[in-house]
């Protein structure tokens, strides 16, 4: 992929970065107003900014203001030798004629508003890794009602034996006479008022469940009473009964345990047991007392159910004495009137079953209560028994909107004072135990006051007090404000109408203040309920369903409480909606409902086809209303439903396969401005052909795998990896293994032509697209075994035959004479360059494919013969001593990972530029002759690892002395002082990785989780600013003040460039002993951290400034490998170390300081087919934070572009020289131009707007040797110097053809050079280091050899042994501090130096 030219690339960024400060010409303004002179105006354009986001779908930035300030820099190079800025001493502007556009205000005021971090989506935080199973809350609520339960038979039995007192009663006078708001003084018979009483309660009851079959027994005896609660309990099986037990005629219940009824001539009061009447009615039942003396029914009703459970336990061995378990009188729930000492309110304005009507008739005693309870004069009050208009059913009339605004309230009460499971259990499994224990909730408010505390079993808290109370006692009293004009009205008066209670929209804006403010507690807000019983009403409807999507968005914890309040049928009755302004937020909500719970509402869309819903939505049969924003993310979140609705439901995809899904997702694949709806339409098209033949063959007739594989090109990595999750699905024809007639020739074909495609992934730079690759590859292997069965076995013999030096070749027992056998080929040479990937998953889940292929071929029948050609060849591998320079050089000798390939078998690279003849690095083979691969094999422990272990000889490789004067420096001197073998230290993984125990058998087809991890996303919050923008929080402080140390660090280092070009630079401040040979050093810009790489494949982390080792761990390169490349990135905040390694490899480390917290990135092949040279210079890098570019080349033949938020290969430069390039780099703010010296001492420039083949626009040959380093400042005047290793140093201009300025720095040749990035200042090291003013004046030497002198005793004098001349190895500038530091070769210690004595360094 190459840019067009003067089109800048479209970046994708993810975050955008903002400062306070404003950079000007002449210094830089701090937040205070203070302008620090000295330097340019872009002397700190790198490292100068403070934070903000810019986000789009999926995670992209949509800020396009980058590309304005690439647009403007367009201006060509210019060629005018005449030119006064060309020479030094009368400059004043920048270098290059960057002052034209890096000064003017325009440009200036883009630059300082954006800035942009990489590597930080939550692709890199994760590796595309979902949470593990005991990361999971496992304390989140079980919603579902799993044992819900009806109560279906009432008992309502009444004592009442009216004109008889009982004994042990004293009636007040006057005293309450109601029952069931029924007078009894008021009928004569007393019989008939016992039936009315009756009939009325039941009516009261029906109210709160109408399906409850209700009988009655009046003033039974005792017979009576067990006849009829034993057919009670016949009748209602195993299910609830409801038993009301009115005891206002018999005596109070016994301290023994209990209550009163009559004998046929009702001349005697006769007890029953509680114990009895537990028999009789068995369990589970409900219980209601209402009598004098109640607690002592509930105190004796445990005592016996405990009593029944010791009997269970001491009859488990013998008979049962009874038919019932005792354990299941646990169950009972029970409702009492008062305490055991109490009696019942005689107040004779209340009923006397005051208990009774709080529970069946809430809304009548309330408002009678309230009147009573209001302080003023009764006549300026309403009547006691004043009438509410209306119907309790209906909400739009004042009786039904109180109803509605007390279940409301109540719910709310139980909500925030029970304990989850005790909510659910009485409010929400049953809707007449729900509905009794809210209206006991009133009972208990009502009562207290009269001096009677109801108690119930379970017991619940004390709600009398509940502030919600007043909110109540508001709408009563605003209902009741109105009903004189109601009456008035009703009697001809003047017209009026009700005016609703304000109360839902108050709590409705009591929420919205709570998500505002007090949703980060994560406590369960109290307006819940109230917006659960909103969504009954039209009116506010819409705002309570956005509130409650905002809820939701906070994450699983919140979608979880709303469906344990019982929103989730509420939100199904929803889907029934025609109303457009409803969709995109049910959409959202049902998004988040499906993220956290699927399979347990896959049956409830399938019911009246709810999810026809989302597919109309989806298939644009029914859109989303006009105006609506995010249209793309919409349809996206359709998709995730639809996908997790058919996901392992055959089912739910049959009832997909008619109404155009597939069809509708091909479409949205199109979809350039949703990558999130790019993405879920592949992967809901993956859930369809998941197990489904019939959609498979509906995507062949639609041409849906060639469609799809347009996609995996695409920009976001994300995407791609769905692409290749659908194309993994489809593969799968049929779980039936030995049906191998149905893969027949036109399938063949047609799996092939997808493998040849997403082949050119194995390349891609996403270590979770290459995860995906290999998923891909293990279904291949595994529906075509057989095949690559011979494949392996001539692998092996091509092995032997590459080490097998006689040059005889056998004839081979198989043959790959079959059709698309290259195909094949080419999977299985992937496989194996796949299983020594730097991405440990990818290496790892490959690794385990090769396996299962060879452990296969072990247990075929060509198990012997194979064995022989391993032990042979190791017996082979053993012999050979040849020693490679280059790692990944294409005449390597070992070939077990990929040998060359058939001359029927080009190599198979792409755009991506991964080639499959790419080897791992080959190293002095010293095996032992006994045949331990062979044996590993039998063991069956890893047979990738064995043979990678052969391939790469994993023994410590000899390394020769070089004395050649054109040789890069790290190879001049003598052997290495590291002691520390390859290998050694703390190995880094990647997020959520947990490697697979050796003794775990591995599955294929392989899963990368990846289909999980996307989920995900709909759990996360969307509408919310990330805690990081988030004012307050505890990551926008710490990045506030990672800002604002910066800007100190820029304020307070900028007076000190000019004294760096006169300093004497040998002020010691560090002596650091990294314990191994140091080959580059490289200081972060803010924080106090110095990073070595050694001589091998060590990393080891510095705190400079108090000489502290933070932490060393391996990089992991193959041995006879060396890091050769470190660079930090994102230093504006939380820095990433990138380390690049002579295999052509690239990894970059997260908290790479901390020895607990170091994590892996990302690695990549950032370089394949690299040349075989004997001057190697591995993998050079140069890193451009402004465009995400990583910049790369070494020993090949191009300069390669690698885009960091796209992880792909943009365009790759020919170098257009035969030599290595030894050193990057480029201009850092615009990007466009980059710089590279060779190895023959030529510098080439090249400018990346131009077409890659003419995009070299000069060349400089004024080097004669190995070109040491060119680097262009970051700040400054923008200088461009280079150095080579004869010690000749020249300061360019890119519009010159000749140096600007040249002089010799050292007679016997150089082995560093540097140059500050923002100070006009330059080192060279030899046999010392030199400092030297850009304009060549030479202003300071420090010596590092023997006898070294200065204002400190120079570490090398100390440490070197003094018999070997000393030279420098490894030397840098701190890029804004005045500090240097310096190692020798042959020594372990690094010197770090200040240019004055008295600089202090302060990281505050």
């Amino acid at each position: 992929m190459t840019e067009a030219s003067g089109i800048p690339l479209l970046t994708t960024h993810t975050s955008s970065v903002h400062i306070n400060g404003i950079l000007t010409p002449h210094g830089y303004v701090i937040n205070d107003g203070k302008t620090v002179s000295g330097g340019s105006g872009s002397d700190l354009v790198t490292g100068v900014n403070g934070h903000g986001n810019s986000y789009g779908s999926n995670g992209i930035s949509r800020s396009t203001s980058s590309n304005l300030i690439y647009d403007s820099i367009d201006e060509p190079l210019r060629d005018d030798p005449d030119d006064a800025a060309f020479k030094y001493h009368e400059r004043k502007a920048l270098r290059h004629g960057f002052e034209d556009v890096y000064n003017s205000e325009f440009y200036m005021s883009l630059l300082a508003q954006n800035f942009y971090i990489y590597f930080d989506d939550k692709r890199h935080e994760t590796a595309g890794n979902p949470k593990p199973f005991e990361e999971q809350d496992a304390n989140l609520p079980d919603w579902r009602m799993k044992d819900r339960q009806k109560t279906i038979s009432a008992a309502i039995v009444l004592c009442l034996n009216l004109g008889v007192d009982p004994p042990d009663v004293v009636k007040t006078e006057p005293c309450a006479k109601l029952e069931a708001w029924v007078d009894p003084t008021e009928h004569q018979d007393s019989k008939k008022a016992t039936e009315l009483i009756a009939k009325n309660l039941q009516a009261q009851y029906e109210t709160l469940s109408m399906r409850t079959r209700y009988k009655q027994s009046l003033d039974p005896n005792v017979e009576d009473a067990k006849r009829f609660c034993i057919a009670l309990r016949r009748g209602a099986k195993d299910e609830r009964i409801l038993f009301h037990y009115n005891g206002h005629g018999v005596p109070k219940p016994t301290v023994s345990g209990e209550i009163w009824v009559f004998n046929k001539g009702y001349t005697q009061y006769i007890p029953v047991s509680i114990y009895d009447l537990q028999s009789w009615l068995g369990a589970p039942c409900l219980f209601v007392y209402d009598c004098h003396a109640a607690g002592n029914i509930v105190a004796n009703f445990n005592r016996f159910v405990d009593k029944r459970i010791a009997d269970d336990l001491k009859a488990r061995d013998g008979p049962a004495s009874s038919t019932v378990p005792g354990v299941l009188y646990r169950e009972c729930i029970q409702l009492a009137a008062c305490q055991a000492n109490e009696c019942l309110p005689m107040n004779p304005d209340l009923p006397m079953d005051l208990f009774t009507c709080c529970l069946t008739s809430p809304i009548e005693i309330a408002i009678r209560w309230f009147i009573l309870q209001s302080p003023l004069p009764r006549s300026s009050v309403l009547n006691l028994d004043v009438t509410i208009p209306g119907r309790l059913a209906d909400r739009r009339t004042p009786l039904g909107e109180l109803n509605w605004i007390f279940t409301a309230i109540t719910d709310t009460i139980a909500w925030s004072q029970l304990e989850a499971p005790l909510f659910k259990k009485l409010f929400r499994q049953d809707l007449m135990v729900a509905a009794l224990f809210r209206n006991f909730l009133l009972a208990e408010r009502i009562m207290r006051v009269h001096n009677c505390h109801p108690i119930s079993e379970p017991k619940l808290p004390a709600t009398h007090n509940h502030p919600m109370w007043e909110s109540w006692d508001l709408a009563v009293d605003q209902c009741l404000a109105q009903l004189p004009m109601l009456e008035a009205a009703e009697n001809g008066g003047p017209a009026y109408e009700y005016k609703h209670s304000t109360f839902f929209e108050e709590q409705l804006t009591a929420f919205e203040i709570w998500l505002k403010y007090g949703s980060k507690t994560k406590r369960p807000p109290e307006q819940l309920p109230v917006v659960l019983q909103v969504l009954l009403s039209q009116v506010h409807r819409l705002r309570a369903l956005i509130l409650l999507s905002r809820f939701l968005d906070l994450g699983p914890w919140a979608v979880y409480l709303a469906l344990s309040i019982g929103i989730f049928p509420y939100v199904l009755k929803l889907l029934q909606s025609p109303a457009q302004e409803l969709r995109p937020v049910l959409v959202f909500i049902w998004a988040r409902i499906m993220s956290v719970d699927y399979q347990n509402i896959q049956q409830e869309l399938l019911k009246d086809n709810s999810c026809g819903y989302f597919i109309h939505i989806l298939t644009a049969r029914e859109g989303l209303p006009t105006g609506a924003e995010n249209i793309g993310e919409h349809h996206a979140m359709c998709a995730f439903i639809i996908a997790l609705f058919c996901r392992g439901n055959k089912n739910a995809q049959r009832a997909c396969m008619g109404p155009d899904v597939m069809q509708a997702c091909l479409m949205h694949i199109q979809d350039l401005d949703c990558a999130l709806l790019r993405q879920w339409a592949c992967l809901c098209i993956s859930q369809l052909w998941d197990n489904n033949a019939e959609a498979k063959w509906m995507g062949v007739r639609e041409d849906a795998p060639a469609k799809l594989a347009v996609l995996l090109d695409d920009p976001v990595p994300e995407v791609r990896t769905a692409v290749l999750v659908a194309l993994s699905t489809f593969l799968e024809i049929t779980e039936n293994e030995n049906a191998l007639d149905i893969y027949n020739e036109e399938i063949e074909n047609r799996e092939c032509q997808i493998i040849f495609a997403a082949l050119r992934l194995t390349g891609d730079g996403s270590g979770m697209v290459r995860k995906e690759i290999v998923v891909l590859f293990s279904r291949f292997v595994k529906h075509y075994a057989s095949k690559f069965l011979v494949i392996a076995f001539k692998q092996l013999e091509q092995d032997h035959e590459a080490y097998n030096k006689s040059g005889s070749t056998s004839s081979s027992i198989v043959s790959l004479d079959f059709p698309r056998a290259s195909i094949f080929i080419g999977v299985w040479k992937a496989l194996l360059v796949l299983a020594t990937d730097p991405f440990v998953e990818v290496g790892d889940m490959a690794a385990d494919v090769v396996d299962y292929v060879y452990l296969l071929l072990l247990q075929s029948p060509l198990a012997r013969q194979a064995e022989d050609v391993i032990e042979s060849l190791q017996r082979c591998s053993s012999s050979v001593q040849k020693f490679v320079r280059h790692p990944l050089s294409s005449s390597s000798s070992s070939s077990l990972y990929a040998s060359p390939e058939p001359a029927d078998t080009a190599s198979i690279s792409s755009g991506n530029h991964f080639a499959l003849n790419a080897r791992p690095p080959a190293v002095n083979r010293q095996v032992s002759s006994t045949s331990v691969l062979a044996s590993t094999m039998k063991r069956s422990v890893s047979i990738a690892a064995s043979l990678r272990n052969l391939a790469l000889g994993y023994s410590e490789p000899a390394i020769e002395p070089i004395t050649q004067p054109n040789l890069p420096p790290q190879n001049i001197g003598g052997t290495s002082v590291s002691t520390m073998p390859y290998g050694a230290g703390i190995h880094p993984d990647t997020a959520r990785y947990h490697r697979r125990r050796p003794q775990d058998s591995v599955l294929m087809p392989l899963n990368s989780g990846f289909f999980e991890w996307s989920c995900e996303y709909f759990q996360e919050p969307q509408m919310s600013q990330p805690e990081m923008d988030e004012p307050g929080s505890v990551d926008y402080n710490q990045r506030l003040w990672r800002r604002t140390r910066n800007e100190k660090t820029l304020a307070y280092t900028q007076p000190q460039k000019e004294l760096a070009a006169v300093a004497p630079w040998n002020t010691q401040i560090g002596f650091l002993n990294n314990a191994t040979q140091p080959t580059k050093l490289v200081f972060a810009q803010f924080e106090p951290h110095l990073i070595a790489v050694d001589d091998r494949d060590g990393v080891t982390i510095w705190n400079w400034p108090e000489n502290q080792k933070l932490n060393r761990f391996c990089n992991a390169n193959p041995p006879g490998t060396k890091i050769t490349e470190a660079k930090l990135i994102n230093e504006d905040d939380v820095p990433l170390l990138m380390t690049g390694a002579g295999d052509g490899v690239i990894r970059l480390y997260r908290n790479y300081e901390s020895e607990d917290n170091i994590e892996l990135v990302c690695a990549w092949r950032a370089l394949t087919d690299m040349l075989p040279s004997n001057k190697s210079s591995g993998l050079v890098a140069d890193w451009q934070q402004g465009r995400g570019t990583m910049i790369v080349g070494g020993d090949v033949k191009v300069i390669r572009l690698w885009d960091a938020p796209r992880e792909l290969c943009m365009a790759d430069i020919p170098a257009r020289s035969g030599s290595p390039i030894t050193s990057l780099t480029s201009d850092q703010v615009a990007g466009h131009i980059l710089i590279a010296g060779f190895g023959d001492g030529a510098l080439r420039v090249y400018d990346r707007r131009l077409d890659p083949r003419e995009a070299m626009v000069k060349v400089w040959k004024y080097h004669k040797s190995w070109v040491l380093n060119v680097h262009m400042q970051r700040g400054g005047a923008r200088e461009l110097a280079s150095g080579s290793v004869d010690g000749k140093i020249h300061i360019w201009d890119l519009r010159m053809d000749t140096p600007v300025l040249s002089f010799q720095a050292h007679e016997r040749g150089m082995r560093a050079v540097q140059v500050h990035e923002h100070a006009p200042i330059l080192a060279t090291g030899s046999q010392m280091v030199k400092l030297w003013r850009l304009s060549g004046e030479h202003t300071a030497v420090v010596k590092t050899g023997v006898g070294s002198t200065g204002g400190a005793s120079s570490y090398m004098t100390l440490a070197a042994p003094p018999i070997r001349p000393h030279y420098v190895s490894a030397l840098c500038f701190h890029p804004h501090r005045m500090v240097m530091a310096v190692n020798n070769s042959h020594d372990s210690h690094v010197g770090v130096y200040n240019c004055v004595p008295n600089l202090v360094h302060d990281f505050s």
